[in-house]
């Protein structure tokens, strides 16, 4: 039987709000006894979108936009039910996406 862990993926645009969220959900976590890893950076997704300023004449003139999406991972190990309570109960910013899988 393979270790039980609860993994939370945050993505945001802004890196600096992603890593104020890590931070509340360590915090409300790191009460009770639990083992944890993170928070981890993954890759930055970037997309970047040319766009055409002019459609008659210059065409060949372009305008360049990119979006960033920052992500995180943390695990948890061997959470208890007063644990995901605590995980449930921390207030994140609107611009942060919280994706939890036990």
């Amino acid at each position: 039987m393979g270790k039980k862990f609860i993994k939370i993926r945050l993505k945001a645009y802004d890196h600096r709000l992603l890593d104020d969220s890590s931070k509340k959900i360590i915090d409300a976590v790191k009460d009770s006894d639990v083992k944890l890893s993170g928070p981890i950076p993954l890759p930055v997704e970037k997309s970047v979108y040319s766009v055409i300023r002019s459609p008659h004449k210059y065409s060949y003139s372009m305008e360049q936009f990119e979006k960033r999406v920052h992500k995180r991972v943390i695990y948890i190990y061997d959470a208890s039910s007063e644990t995901v309570t605590k995980l449930l109960k921390v207030k994140l910013p609107a611009g942060v996406a919280v994706d939890i899988k036990a």
